[in-house]
């Protein structure tokens, strides 16, 4: 059983989150131009890190939550100024995670990469809206966004769970077998590919959340 890991220190992890933004809102133009994308994730300890005890991270809650987003929001501003004196078009965006709010980042693109990051996320087309006043105090800084709606899946193709001359054990395979095709019972869109991937034919794609996408208004 995966044991939940109590944060403390909170404070702490504010200096952190200040840390983490001061470092952030500064968008390396030079860098950009090279490599035509950017992204700046949530690196704040321990959400950041990988667990070394077997406990889960319990996802931002309360004033920490809220510290967080306003940051997200002042690095894309910092941003938008930087890729305004472009003169150039550009994709900027929040990828704001629900209910996996420590995934959640600022991405942008320019040149050749521009439209790179759009078919990253499936659309649902059911014109599901953010409920802004869920973030308190920053209800008023969410609506100057527009959101767009998209899911956060975990993706399967056909060639799951492999070889069984992959496996240790003939165990071993039918164990994930029987995992795989309980897993394929469970609600899912199923993606036919135009050409085989290798021996993949057809993905198998699982909600576990959502993501909102989050633009300025002019």
């Amino acid at each position: 059983m995966i044991r939940t890991k109590k944060i403390r220190g909170h404070k702490r992890r504010w200096r952190h989150i200040d840390n983490w933004v001061e470092t952030n809102k500064y968008l390396d133009i030079d860098y950009l131009k090279t490599n035509q994308r950017d992204y700046s994730k949530i690196w704040v300890h321990p959400w950041s890190g990988i667990s070394m005890i077997g406990s889960e991270i319990p996802e931002f809650r309360g004033k920490t939550r809220k510290k967080i987003l306003k940051g997200l929001i002042e690095i894309y501003d910092s941003w938008k100024s930087a890729l305004d004196k472009l003169n150039k078009p550009y994709y900027l965006k929040i990828w704001l995670y629900e209910p996996n709010f420590s995934r959640s980042q600022v991405v942008c693109a320019i040149g050749d990469l521009l439209d790179f990051y759009k078919i990253t996320f499936h659309d649902p087309n059911d014109g599901k809206r953010l409920k802004s006043q869920q973030y308190g105090s920053l209800e008023k800084e969410i609506d100057q966004f527009n959101w767009h709606h998209r899911l956060e899946e975990h993706h399967f193709d056909n060639t799951e769970p492999g070889n069984p001359d992959m496996y240790d054990s003939l165990e071993d395979y039918e164990e994930d077998k029987k995992w795989f095709d309980k897993m394929l019972s469970k609600p899912h869109r199923t993606t036919q590919y135009n050409e085989p991937i290798g021996e993949a034919t057809e993905s198998y794609s699982f909600k576990i959340g959502d993501v909102w996408l989050g633009e300025k208004r002019n």
